[in-house]
């Protein structure tokens, strides 16, 4: 395998690469962004800050990371369990590296950090652990794009992440997965979020996969916390998408909200799956998820889960798939559109972006990203 050196600037990086990263949501330039770090195979090979925002926050590799701050080890491992399952133990025995991000104490970025973790080996398997802290007080969004070298058809990725929410702070988390028909995918993450802590967390897959495996949680232990999962789903071409979260509401009124949007097609799977446990007086909850089949080949599974614990709590779900309305197709098609156009129209105002409240500029990015996937299904 590679050993891929350091830059300064994402535009060193070969073309194949960049191409790669781009279609992940990576802004090259990296001049409407606070920070970057890019990961290839298991070299890092850039995590800089931008100037202007040299004291708020913090951008290195997870290992480099873990021999500068002895105290980092408090927080490794705490939130996923690395007996879990032989993905974690892999991602614990054979660490490539990962993302050790930090925005520190009352810092607002308005700039999105970004992070980007590339296979540009064939057959290999990419073992990460990713560390993001939002200090007390802080405000800051982050986009992630994992994806593959163009020349690259196989892999498999095990990404273990940990995020943690402190008092008061505000966390936006985007990722962004563009991988190939032969790759298998294993994310592993959890979050905490303190007292009065907000964390987003955006998912988006709209690439062709072998399968993918996910179930993010989040824990809102302090009172008045909140957590909101919206995932972002188009599979086709035998892709598995076996994706849920789950919400644990343990503090005093905090509210969690999982939302997820799914299309299958072209004998595709997805298992959208959901859980919200509430824990304590005050929490409210709602979980939703809207899927479309369009062909027969295809399958959608929707699994909510409602957990109550207390009397005095608030949880609700919707669940509901089916096919596109032949009278919206209709419609269009006398419009001057095509079948197939008037599909894809359809297509991208199902999957629309301002579910996952966004910033302007970052939700025309999304927007334009997805527009690029579906446009002539």
């Amino acid at each position: 395998m590679k050993k891929w050196k350091r830059v300064d600037s994402l535009t060193e990086l070969p073309h194949k690469i960049l191409e790669s990263a781009m279609k992940a949501g990576i802004d090259v330039d990296a001049r409407n962004r606070s920070g970057s770090y890019m990961m290839i195979d298991h070299s890092a090979v850039i995590a800089k800050v931008n100037e202007y925002f040299k004291g708020k926050l913090e951008i290195m590799d997870t290992c480099d990371a873990l021999m500068k701050y002895k105290w980092l080890r408090n927080y490794v491992w705490k939130l996923v369990d690395k007996e879990e399952d032989e993905y974690t133990k892999k991602a614990d025995e054979n660490l490539g590296g990962g993302y050790f991000l930090r925005i520190m104490k009352n810092a607002k970025i308005d700039l999105p950090l970004q992070s980007c973790l590339i296979m540009a080996s064939e057959n290999m398997e990419q073992n990460v652990h990713n560390i993001i802290i939002a200090e007390e007080g802080s405000n800051a969004r982050i986009i992630t794009g994992c994806t593959l070298h163009p020349d690259v058809r196989s892999g498999q990725h095990i990404g273990i992440s940990e995020f943690f929410i402190k008092r008061n702070a505000t966390l936006n988390f985007t990722m962004i997965h563009n991988w190939s028909e032969e790759t298998k995918v294993r994310p592993r993450s959890a979050a905490v979020i303190e007292e009065n802590g907000k964390f987003i967390s955006n998912y988006i897959a709209l690439k062709p996969v072998r399968d993918i495996q996910m179930y993010p949680s989040a824990i809102c232990k302090g009172r008045d916390s909140m957590a909101r999962f919206n995932t972002i789903l188009y599979s086709h071409r035998g892709s598995l998408m076996d994706i849920g979260s789950k919400i644990e509401l343990l503090g005093k009124n905090s509210k969690g909200e999982i939302v997820s949007r799914a299309i299958a097609t072209d004998n595709s799977r997805i298992i959208a799956r959901g859980m919200l446990i509430g824990n304590n007086s005050g929490v409210r909850g709602h979980l939703e998820c809207r899927g479309i089949l369009l062909d027969d080949s295809a399958e959608i599974r929707a699994i909510p889960e409602l957990i109550g614990n207390r009397r005095d709590i608030d949880l609700s779900h919707e669940a509901a798939i089916g096919k596109i309305a032949e009278g919206e197709i209709i419609y269009l098609m006398s419009r001057g559109l095509s079948r197939d156009e008037a599909t894809s129209v359809i297509v991208r105002g199902f999957l629309d972006v301002d579910i996952l409240g966004l910033p302007k500029e970052l939700n025309n990015e999304i927007r334009r990203l997805i527009e690029k996937t579906t446009t002539n299904l």
